[in-house]
């Protein structure tokens, strides 16, 4: 960040200064937010705000939405129905949280405003009757371990695979389609930022992916864009499992040899893994988390 404005002119002149390639083009700055519908679906579309995304059903029956991400940016929610109101007039039934974190999960009471019932895991539901947020309304609705929505002839079951990035994680999984929507638990060919793993349970997290695995979907649509805007395939999340089971592997001997935090976080790497995007600007922050469970049991 700038911290005058002779830096920032300082900064625009050097910018201005290196040349595109001859017939070269600056890449196009994506929209504020955009809809999609998700290719071979009937129903299943995508909204996204910046770079959080959510996935919305619509059905003859109403819609069912999910994460009204509008955290710091309470307008987001707001085009998030003004975008389901292009497809489709019929009521939004249902919204369910994805997990606790208000990055995802702020703009909740207009959705409530629309007549939509909030559904979220227990423990969501627990830290929401904590923190008493206006702008997340209390999930009328909890789920446990699993449930299923039927509206309109669409199935979506609602699973609990256990803790991993949050304790409250719902995994949305649409049988019929093969597609789930998961929520910062499984980045895609990257290895998890330092907001993914700062409160995480590790060890638990890869049993969560192992659960998550065993459901028969095919496709994924994260809460935040993969690369190019892709969805993710089971071999994301299959090499996700596998970096943090072989990370926790080294930091545990690294742990045991009295390394933990440091200099584990320097020493300890997994070079076949090396090519995951943000590589290097994470892995220290995973490194410290696991270093913490392996080190310190916390």
């Amino acid at each position: 960040m700038f911290r005058n404005g002779i830096a920032a002119i300082a900064f625009a002149m050097l910018s201005s200064a290196i040349a595109l390639p001859a017939g070269a083009q600056a890449p196009a700055t994506p929209p504020l937010f955009a809809t999609t519908k998700v290719e071979g679906t009937d129903n299943v579309y995508i909204f996204r705000y910046q770079n959080h995304q959510a996935m919305f059903i619509v059905t003859p029956a109403g819609v069912i939405a999910t994460d009204p991400i509008s955290y710091g940016r309470p307008q987001a929610a707001k085009a998030y129905i003004d975008e389901i109101r292009k497809i489709t007039k019929a009521p939004i039934r249902y919204l369910i949280y994805s997990h606790h974190h208000d990055d995802h999960i702020a703009g909740g009471a207009l959705f409530k405003k629309e007549g939509a019932v909030i559904i979220a895991h227990r423990r969501a539901y627990e830290r929401l009757l904590q923190r008493r947020n206006a702008d997340v309304p209390l999930p009328d609705q909890i789920v446990d371990g699993q449930r299923s929505i039927y509206l309109g002839g669409t199935r979506l079951d609602l699973v609990y695979t256990g803790r991993n990035h949050s304790d409250s994680s719902l995994v949305m999984f649409l049988p019929k389609e093969k597609i789930i929507f998961a929520v910062d638990f499984n980045s895609l060919g990257a290895v998890p930022s330092r907001l993914a793993v700062n409160d995480s349970y590790p060890e638990e997290w890869q049993a969560s992916l192992k659960r998550t695995l065993a459901l028969t979907w095919e496709r994924m649509i994260p809460g935040h864009p993969g690369q190019g805007g892709r969805l993710g395939a089971r071999k994301d999340m299959e090499e996700q499992l596998a970096f943090l089971t072989e990370l926790s592997a080294e930091v545990k001997k690294a742990s045991e040899a009295g390394k933990c935090f440091d200099p584990a976080t320097k020493e300890v790497r997994v070079p076949k893994f090396a090519t995951l995007n943000n590589y290097e600007q994470n892995i220290e922050w995973v490194i410290h988390r696991w270093c913490g469970y392996w080190g310190r049991g916390i």
